[in-house]
């Protein structure tokens, strides 16, 4: 496959990746299991077990899970037809994720600031104009 189509298909790839991986570890829909997954990280005493759960509150560890899937389900490689390309394919595909991940992350956070700060300018102006 030529290198710019393997590019294409990396940064394809990694869409579902980080989609999956944010909505599992930040989203509401997910919210009980991953409190329940917090609350074993934080009181039991095996470290298997707390690291085991640990990976489904975080979205950098969850992605190196759902890399491998999607890895499995694409048979995708990146710049060799063997191990070595699975492999360089593996940690793009997470490196890449994660990237649409902190992207996703400022610019929702951006989007909280600036609702916040329209609610407070909303609620000034009540107050000079007297409105209730």
């Amino acid at each position: 496959m030529p290198l710019l189509s393997q590019i294409a298909y990396l940064l394809l790839i990694a869409v579902p990746v980080a989609c999956i991986a944010w909505t599992v570890t930040h989203e509401e829909i997910f919210r009980e299991p991953r409190e329940y997954c917090q609350k074993i990280c934080g009181t039991t005493q095996s470290l298997a077990k707390r690291k085991f759960f640990y990976l489904f509150t975080c979205e950098y560890c969850f992605s190196h899970y759902i890399s491998i899937i999607f890895l499995i389900i694409t048979k995708f490689q990146l710049l060799y037809d063997d191990w070595r390309g699975y492999l360089l394919a593996f940690f793009s595909l997470v490196w890449v994720a994660n990237w649409y991940m902190s992207l996703f992350g400022f610019l929702r956070q951006s989007l909280k600031v600036e609702k916040i700060e329209a609610k407070m300018m909303d609620e000034n102006l009540k107050e000079m104009t007297g409105d209730k």
